[in-house]
């Protein structure tokens, strides 16, 4: 089936890919002609496991192409909308400039009987508020929101868990859900999920799947900020909670909390909805999960104050990673950085290290000093703190072999990925989040 897809961002870029890849022609259109010059070289303009193989072996087959021109929509039986949806500027709510401009740029290259499938994850009831201008070229909405994890993404599109597609009621709803189904046909021959909604339910899906991940990581960092006035073990106490079945392992890892470009803004701008629905009360809660993991940055911190004597000031500080979480070079909202830069502020010389987000990172903060090689950042170290469990530092870094390497024996384990005891027994102080 021929396909376009409006954003050729993280999930644009991905999703053309990998759509591709199960046979359909794909245009991913985008207004970045630096962008779109790289995806039509086959470059990735991202670090993303798997998309560069994909992103390759669809333009050299010609099922994928990339262009400036929202002429090369038309033709195309479904357009997929995948811009981004950042928070406001003024306030916490998201700002829908960019997938108004995808629909309204889109509308004049629309036939009768194609669709318009929005992915991007927007405030309850916007689906609504586009449809009639979709329906009056012809065409038909749905939301087909996206459950990508960076460095799963690729993974995620071809093999998702579920698909939903939220449609309007009637013949219409059944005709725009059945394409969709043929659209994914290898996910929904093999059984995967496909749950065909109202708009409504479709957006809320999306939204109430992060605020509720983003739930569990704070719950567990609250649980933390506990275990560190009573001497607890947040660890034990996460692997204890986690045996019972409705509570689960997943997503109980204390530490410095989450960022990227997702879960932030997408607990804040729900809780703006929610408040401008009148039932800003029914998610409170959320503007306290949102405080719980800002702390949580603030303690590490501390701690590395603390394992320093009360100072960094002049002090060398080596930071293990940049993105927000491995396999990505995303730095949007990292954790990490926030903490690299609150060290620089603090006055410590801080080198930052990573596999992948060096550049970009650099692009948003200069003033750190950024070392590729993970040997040469640990040099002459008097603290180190690991803020990305990217696994050449959580499984490959011996601390015996750190040892020779940096000045200090200080590490802050701002993930609790570390051996502690392995660490400790190597002459270091082991400074973990909520562990004693």
């Amino acid at each position: 089936m021929k396909l376009s897809v409006i954003g050729c961002g993280y999930l644009g870029a991905v999703h053309a890919a990998a759509m591709a890849s199960i046979g359909h022609e794909v245009v991913g259109i985008d207004v970045d002609q630096r962008k779109i010059d790289a995806l039509s070289k086959g470059e990735a303009p991202f670090f993303e496991p798997g998309l560069q193989e994909i992103l390759t072996e669809g333009i050299a087959s010609g099922n994928l192409s990339f262009t400036t021109d929202m002429a090369a929509a038309q033709g195309a039986k479904v357009h997929f909308v995948g811009v981004g949806t950042p928070q406001q500027k003024d306030g916490y709510a998201a700002d829908l400039t960019y997938v108004n401009a995808a629909v309204d740029g889109l509308l004049p290259y629309l036939s009768e009987g194609d669709i318009v499938a929005g992915k991007s994850t927007v405030p309850v009831g916007t689906a609504a508020g586009l449809a009639p201008r979709v329906t009056a070229t012809g065409a038909t909405l749905v939301w087909n929101p996206e459950f990508l994890r960076e460095g799963f993404a690729v993974q995620d599109t071809v093999d998702p868990d579920r698909l939903v597609a939220g449609v309007p009621a009637g013949d219409e709803g059944e005709r725009a859900a059945s394409v969709l189904r043929e659209i994914y046909h290898p996910s929904v021959a093999k059984g995967t999920p496909f749950i065909v909604t109202d708009y409504a339910t479709a957006e809320l899906v999306k939204v109430s799947a992060n605020a509720f991940l983003a739930t569990k990581i704070s719950f567990i960092n609250a649980m933390a900020e506990i275990a560190e006035v009573t001497g607890a073990d947040v660890t034990q106490l996460a692997d204890a909670i986690g045996h019972d079945a409705r509570i689960g392992r997943r997503f109980l890892g204390a530490g410095i909390g989450f960022g990227g470009g997702c879960l932030p803004k997408d607990i804040r701008a729900f809780s703006a909805r929610a408040e401008e629905l009148g039932r800003g009360e029914s998610v409170a809660f959320l503007r306290q999960v949102d405080e719980i993991n800002l702390r949580r940055r603030e303690r590490a911190v501390q701690l590395v104050v603390e394992g320093l004597g009360g100072s960094v000031f002049k002090k060398n500080v080596t930071v293990l990673g940049a993105a927000f979480k491995p396999h990505s070079d995303d730095i949007r909202d990292s954790p990490a950085l926030d903490v690299a830069v609150r060290l620089h502020g603090l006055g410590a010389w801080v080198t930052v290290t990573d596999p992948a987000a060096i550049e970009n990172a650099r692009r948003v903060h200069p003033q750190l000093n950024y070392v590729e090689d993970r040997d040469e950042a640990l040099r002459g170290a008097d603290a180190v703190i690991m803020v990305t469990e990217w696994d050449e530092y959580r499984r490959e870094l011996d601390p015996e072999h750190a040892s020779t390497l940096a000045a200090g024996r200080v590490v802050v384990d701002g993930r609790n990925g570390l051996d502690a005891a392995a660490w400790r027994a190597a002459g270091w102080t082991y400074l973990g989040m909520g562990r004693p």
